[in-house]
C-alpha cells in the first residue's frame, strides 16, 4: 500500500470532496423531498453501488476512452442528463403521495429510486473521470499491491466516504420535510420541488463543459 504520508493526504482529500455539496447529495436530497425518506437512501444506496462500476473501469483503464473518444464521453453525458431531466419531470407530474396511502406506496418507490439511481450513477461520466484523475495520485507503483488492486482499495474507500455525505443529506433532508409529510399540499409541493431539482440537475450535467 501506499506510505503512511500519501494515505493521509488521501484520505484527508477524500473527506472534502466528499463532504463538499455536489450533483449525488443533490439527487439523494431531491429522491427524498418527492417520495420520502427511505427513497432517499434507497437512491444514495443505489448511487454507491453505480459508483463501483466506476472504481473497476478506473481499475481497468476503461476511463480512459472518455479521453480518447470525446463523442463517447459526450454520447454518455447527454444520455445520463435526459435520463436525470425525464425522471425530474416525472415526479413533477406524478399525483402526491397521501399520507394514508404511504405504507403501500413507499417500499415501491425506494426499489424505483434505487434502480434509478444505480442508471443515472453509471450514465454519469464525470465520476469516471474523477476516478481516472484522482486515484492515480495516491496510487505507489513500489508497493508490494499491484496498481489495479490499489485502484479497487483506494475506490472503495472514496465511494463510501462520498455515500455517508449522500445518507447525511438525505437524514438532513428527511427531518426537514418530517412535520409537513401530514399536509397534502406540502407533500405536492415538496415532490415538485424534487422532480425540479432534477431536472435542473440534468440541465447543469449538459451544459457543464468538460
Amino acid at each position: 500500500m501506499p506510505s503512511t504520508e500519501l494515505l493521509i493526504a488521501f484520505f484527508v482529500t477524500t473527506a472534502i470532496f466528499a463532504y463538499i455539496p455536489g450533483p449525488a447529495m443533490l439527487y439523494a436530497a431531491a429522491q427524498t423531498l418527492a417520495r420520502g425518506r427511505w427513497a432517499g437512501l434507497m437512491a444514495a444506496f443505489g448511487i454507491h453501488l453505480g459508483g463501483y462500476i466506476h472504481v473497476i473501469a478506473a481499475a481497468a483503464g476503461l476511463s480512459v476512452l472518455f479521453h480518447a473518444v470525446p463523442m463517447l464521453y459526450m454520447a454518455v453525458k447527454f444520455a445520463g442528463a435526459a435520463y436525470l431531466a425525464w425522471l425530474g419531470i416525472s415526479l413533477f407530474r406524478s399525483k402526491a403521495q397521501g399520507e394514508a396511502a404511504m405504507p403501500g406506496v413507499e417500499p415501491k418507490s425506494g426499489r424505483r429510486a434505487f434502480m434509478e439511481s444505480i442508471a443515472v450513477e453509471v450514465l454519469n461520466p464525470k465520476t469516471a473521470l474523477f476516478f481516472l484523475a484522482f486515484l492515480p495520485q495516491f496510487i505507489d507503483a513500489s508497493a508490494a499491491f499491484p496498481i489495479w488492486v490499489q485502484f479497487i482499495l483506494l475506490g472503495t474507500i472514496v465511494n463510501l466516504m462520498f455515500s455517508s455525505a449522500d445518507v447525511m443529506c438525505v437524514l438532513l433532508a428527511g427531518a426537514a420535510i418530517t412535520r409537513l409529510r401530514r399536509s397534502s399540499s406540502a407533500q405536492r409541493l415538496m415532490q415538485r420541488a424534487g422532480g425540479a431539482l432534477l431536472v435542473g440537475l440534468g440541465a447543469h450535467l449538459a451544459l457543464q463543459r468538460g
